[in-house]
């Protein structure tokens, strides 16, 4: 489906070769994709420049390249060129653009856990009346949400927007190319507190969503995290999501089963087939969208009755000797984490195991925070082993009476091992790690 035409890139870029007018079907970056019809942005990095693979991205379709060098050789003249002095910076220009040729509602999702999940909730919940796109993957940062957002259908009536980040300014500079109508803060952790300083930097950090808010924009938040309350009046509308009884959209009578949570938001009784009360809580931020947006609520209830996540989180699958093993490694902080061993406490199996990897970029709150997991072990917990480095606090952590029960463990095939001899049809384990541990490979040799 046509994207945009020439004519659209010659009004946002002046300084380009001749061409006849021609529609635009794809905007792509890695040369080797075969897209016809496409523009071609090729990306500079430290290592590495895209403009070397011009000839090929001509090759497999594209018919219009943005560059940031002048004089391109053995580019055929039915190529349109539009030279920009920074082929980045021209993806978020045009990505914003874009947006505004479209017109659709955008919902930026950020924070520092389940921002993934509630974008998925968001954009299922909204799928019962909106033709919706949203973030695939991970891209979500300077280069993958521009490319996300010109890779939405012309059609599109709501764009779900992941916001990720590692620094100050990020989510500013996504927030600007995007211009939510709606942003979502899921909560305050402790991911990147190495480069942010302190949980109140995170907090800082995340707030900048609000960056690219008009003022009828709305800011839909955990309204239990004091760090996200307004310490100045905002010009904007605020919706509040929680626990706590003076929230605008208040979460109540959680019930964990062994395959969904029940839960009531406002006294509406609502059910997910998600695991835990964190959960019930990422379904409350899209709730207040919802119920903002005037959707159906017998069509929400549905749409979260059959919610599906991507793999790694928490997803169950059946391991050997018939034992449940939960994947929740894609990503973890400390508070995600504990959420999840909270979850597994609540499961109806005779042996529960955890298995945990370190968590990264914390930088010196490492051991503390390692070690407050460690603390949230109960003794419902038959077993705790642990892989990596930091992961060793983990077991600092624990209680007199459980740390008999733990393992630290250097090498992923010694912990598979090990764990096999464990492993019945009344066992479940957990695997929570942050994703540069690639604890998945443990978890391949038990299914």
């Amino acid at each position: 489906m046509k994207k945009f035409d020439l004519d659209f890139l010659a009004n946002i870029f002046p300084n380009h070769t001749e061409y006849e007018n021609k529609d635009i079907y794809y905007v792509f970056r890695d040369s080797r994709e075969q897209l016809s019809n496409s523009l071609f942005v090729p990306i500079v990095g430290e290592r590495f420049d895209g403009h070397e693979f011009i000839p090929q991205a001509i090759q497999n379709g594209a018919t219009a390249i943005l560059s940031s060098q002048k004089n391109l050789k053995d580019v055929p003249d039915d190529i349109t060129i539009f030279y920009v002095d920074d082929t980045v910076k021209a993806l978020q220009t045009l990505a914003n653009s874009y947006r505004h040729l479209i017109k659709p509602i955008v919902v930026g999702v950020t924070g520092s856990n389940g921002k993934t999940t509630t974008k998925e909730i968001v954009a299922s919940c909204l799928a019962s009346k909106y033709k919706v796109w949203k973030t695939k993957g991970n891209l979500n940062n300077h280069i993958g949400l521009p490319l996300t957002v010109l890779d939405m259908e012309p059609n599109t009536e709501v764009l779900v927007a992941e916001m990720g980040m590692s620094g100050f300014g990020e989510i500013e500079l996504l927030s600007h190319i995007v211009e939510p109508d709606f942003g979502i803060i899921t909560n305050i952790g402790e991911s990147h507190i190495e480069h942010l300083g302190s949980r109140e930097g995170i907090a800082k950090a995340k707030l900048e969503i609000t960056s690219g808010f008009k003022q009828e924009s709305v800011f839909i938040y955990d309204g239990d995290e004091p760090l996200l309350e307004p310490k100045t009046p905002r010009s904007f509308k605020e919706l509040t999501c929680g626990f706590s009884e003076d929230l605008n959209y208040v979460i109540d009578h959680v019930k964990q089963h062994n395959d969904f949570t029940s839960f009531s938001i406002n006294g509406q009784e609502l059910s997910i087939p998600l695991l835990g009360k964190h959960q019930a809580k990422n379904v409350s931020f899209a709730y207040a969208l919802c119920d903002e947006l005037d959707v159906d609520l017998s069509k929400v209830k549905n749409q979260l009755y059959q919610l599906e996540l991507p793999s790694m989180r928490f997803e169950k699958v059946e391991a050997i000797n018939g034992a449940t093993i939960i994947n929740d490694a894609y990503n973890a902080s400390a508070t995600s984490m504990v959420a999840s061993i909270d979850v597994l406490k609540n499961m109806n199996y005779n042996k529960k195991i955890v298995v945990l990897g370190d968590i990264l970029e914390l930088g010196e709150y490492s051991k503390d925070d390692h070690m407050r997991v460690g603390d949230s072990i109960d003794s419902s917990i038959d077993l705790v082993l642990t892989y990596g480095s930091e992961s060793r606090y983990i077991l600092e952590g624990l209680s007199d009476e459980i740390k008999g029960q733990s393992q630290h463990y250097n090498n992923p095939d010694d912990l598979a091992h090990d764990l096999k001899a464990q492993l019945d049809s009344d066992t479940v384990v957990l695997f929570k790690a942050s994703r540069g541990i690639k604890l998945e490979e443990v978890v391949n040799q038990l299914i």
